[in-house]
């Protein structure tokens, strides 16, 4: 990453980062400027939350059809029931930590691990970053990709949340981009960080005012998109140049546009009287 003062803006300088920051702006208003969202963006919200939680899930391996999560009560069982619930509490906590976030973003880290594990405080690797010697349980990423030990994560959550904190002139995408990166790329829970990345982009991007209202479920994107193109992008985020930074980002604003495409078609919907 750029050693700027400001690192994020320099990687909103890249070329093809411009024309998706762009490409996102100009979507996200169209949706926003749906006639739908003037009285009914509530269920607009709902839908895109289920929708979006359902894509995180499919990507940790728990690919369910849409209405089978709608329908389902049971996520207490292992396997993926599990995934599918922890994917589920997550979109519904997100929304409920961005002042938070705003104040510590790695008090918010814990607790969404917390929610997506489903244990309680002081349970054996819940809620905290991983320490020495503690293995990652995260299938979707391989070999592959190094994994940082627990000094440099510790280092580099550090790192994320001064970055966080002191603020920056960048597009929200390219914020909400590097948490996502970052999260995936150090793995610093034992389990559920793809969840937890997933749910972190998801408050940048609300709190940062492009998407106040949730109804971009970039997680739709990522699942449409597919596992391998995700792994291939956040390979090119780990790699550090300046050309891996720009595809991982340009894919996670087509993800962003996937998103307010599913919800543009849930206006429409709403639109005709049918659903």
């Amino acid at each position: 990453m750029s050693t700027s003062a400001d690192p994020l803006a320099a990687l909103a300088a890249l070329p093809g980062v411009v024309e998706s920051v762009n490409a996102v702006r100009k979507a996200v208003d169209r949706v926003y400027g749906h006639r739908v969202m003037r009285r009914r963006s509530n269920e607009v919200t709902s839908e895109a939350a289920l929708r979006g939680a359902r894509g995180s899930a499919a990507l940790a391996g728990a690919d369910w059809a849409l209405e089978e999560v709608r329908r389902r009560t049971d996520f207490g069982a292992e396997g993926e029931p599990r995934t599918v619930g922890a994917a589920l509490r997550l979109t519904a906590e997100a929304g409920q930590l961005l002042s938070i976030w705003r104040q510590s973003p790695l008090r918010v880290l814990a607790r969404l691990h917390l929610v997506a594990a489903g244990g309680a405080e002081g349970d054996e690797g819940v809620g905290r970053p991983r320490q020495s010697g503690e293995p990652v349980d995260e299938p979707l990423i391989g070999s592959d990709l190094p994994l940082p030990d627990a000094d440099e994560v510790a280092g580099r959550l550090d790192g994320l949340a001064r970055l966080l904190l002191t603020g920056s002139e960048a597009p929200a995408l390219v914020t909400a981009a590097v948490v996502h990166g970052e999260l995936l790329a150090l793995r610093p829970f034992v389990s559920r960080n793809g969840l937890v990345a997933r749910a972190a982009e998801r408050i940048v991007l609300v709190g940062s005012g492009l998407d106040p209202k949730s109804i971009c479920p970039a997680e739709v994107g990522y699942a449409e998109l597919g596992a391998a193109p995700y792994m291939a992008a956040l390979e090119g985020y780990a790699s550090g140049t300046p050309e891996g930074m720009a595809v991982w980002i340009a894919h996670c604003g087509r993800a962003v546009e996937l998103g307010v495409r599913e919800s543009t078609a849930v206006c429409e919907a709403l639109q005709r009287g049918a659903a």
